[in-house]
């Protein structure tokens, strides 16, 4: 039976369990949601010895700016197919322009993570780039929900964003594909007000007010996040994955997620 070992079971690597699982994969894991203790290395080893398959979600350090599992466990992952959930912030800012995976990293304010994301790509692995997540208990319902919502006016602000089930659905595609990066992004980037307003319209609720970026009172990570703007492109997964968002738009993800729509209903 083949056997993932995930390094990170958090909310994304999650759903990619659940869609090995339901392939017929065994799987083992760390993390928040995992059985096994990332410093218990002896455990560790003995799992990925058994194991066909490694994922990690794991972020850079923030001490250090290194891997965690390249540090602590490089030396057992020759042999294995490798996969990393990255991020696109390593594209960095490009005032809206598109990015593939030909684009330079490195420029941004996550220069750890495009170093490791280098370190996975030099190893031999499917290094999945991961724009705004959102799915099941993480997206904008919950955000309105907990008057955390916010329109910005940033005129010309876009991003891109992925449903996590199509991460889960992207990262088992790549099983069977080479190495190298993969931009897993939906087929529609859009300003973070679209998204909020077409949440709300499902909602049947009023959008919040249009805020300054000082009056909206955001913390230092959110406002990094509008810092930079750019749209995703997805066309290598598409065409050396065959893979297809099950989501390509938000307005698509946010449907299957609302509250307020059931399926056969007008939209």
């Amino acid at each position: 039976m083949a056997h993932l070992f995930i390094f990170g079971l958090g909310y994304s690597a999650g759903y990619v369990r659940l869609a090995a699982k339901a392939r017929g994969m065994a799987v083992s894991a760390t993390g928040r949601e995992g059985e096994l203790d990332f410093a218990d290395r002896a455990a560790v080893l003995q799992k990925l010895a058994q194991a066909s398959h490694v994922l990690s979600s794991v972020p850079p350090d923030r001490a250090s700016g290194h891997d965690p599992v390249l540090d602590a466990y490089g030396t057992a992952l020759e042999g294995k197919w490798l996969g990393y959930l990255s991020s696109t912030g390593v594209y960095g800012d490009m005032a809206g322009a598109w990015v593939d995976e030909s684009t330079p990293v490195g420029s941004g304010r996550r220069t750890a993570r495009a170093a490791c994301d280098a370190a996975w790509l030099a190893l031999g692995t499917r290094v999945f780039r991961l724009p705004g997540i959102y799915g099941p208990g993480r997206s904008a319902f919950e955000r309105i929900g907990t008057g955390k919502a916010h329109r910005i006016d940033l005129p010309g602000q876009v991003f891109s964003r992925i449903h996590v089930d199509d991460i889960a659905a992207c990262v088992l595609a790549g099983f069977d594909a080479p190495p190298g990066a993969y931009n897993i992004a939906d087929d529609l980037p859009a300003s973070s007000n679209a998204v909020i307003e077409e949440a709300c319209r499902l909602a049947g609720v009023a959008a919040p007010a249009l805020l300054s970026l000082e009056e909206a009172g955001l913390s230092e990570e959110a406002r990094g996040f509008y810092a930079e703007n750019r749209r995703v492109a997805n066309g290598k997964a598409r065409r050396v994955l065959g893979w297809r968002p099950l989501y390509p738009t938000y307005r698509d993800g946010l449907r299957a997620l609302s509250p307020a729509v059931r399926p056969g209903s007008a939209p």
